[in-house]
């Protein structure tokens, strides 16, 4: 199958917070990872079709959860808990990277309504999806 080949960017809010304890923590494996993880976004369509990734809000622009693993860890991407919030822009062909964040670094009971939280107060663009 053929696929879309897209530019890939971090937002600011991403490098800032969970990105920094991710490299924290997981050291010279976090820049492994993190480059694998931009590679896989560049032709995010694949994602798809083998079920890592899941759209939330199916637009314009398209918001969609995926899930990940650290290099070197022996956890699957399922069972780490580790996630990527993305807005995907088909007409520019662009994957924007809003969040990148392990389940425990969300506080409330609700996940999805957390991260939701996240992407409207730190990018205001996004907003009004939800």
């Amino acid at each position: 199958m053929k696929s879309t080949s897209y530019t890939v960017e971090v937002g600011p809010f991403a490098e800032r917070h969970f990105i920094k304890s991710f490299a924290k923590k997981y050291k010279g494996a976090w820049s492994i990872t993190l480059e694998t993880i931009q590679e896989e976004f560049k032709q995010v369509d694949l994602l798809f079709l083998r079920n890592i990734a899941e759209i939330i809000v199916d637009g314009k622009v398209k918001i969609c959860k995926t899930e990940f693993k650290v290099a070197g860890t022996k956890e699957s991407r399922h069972s780490s808990g580790n996630r990527c919030i993305i807005a995907i822009h088909s007409g520019q062909n662009e994957v924007r990277v809003l969040l990148v964040y392990a389940k425990t670094d969300l506080s409330g009971k609700n996940e999805t309504a957390e991260w939701q939280k996240l992407v409207k107060d730190n990018y205001p663009q996004y907003k009004n999806l939800f």
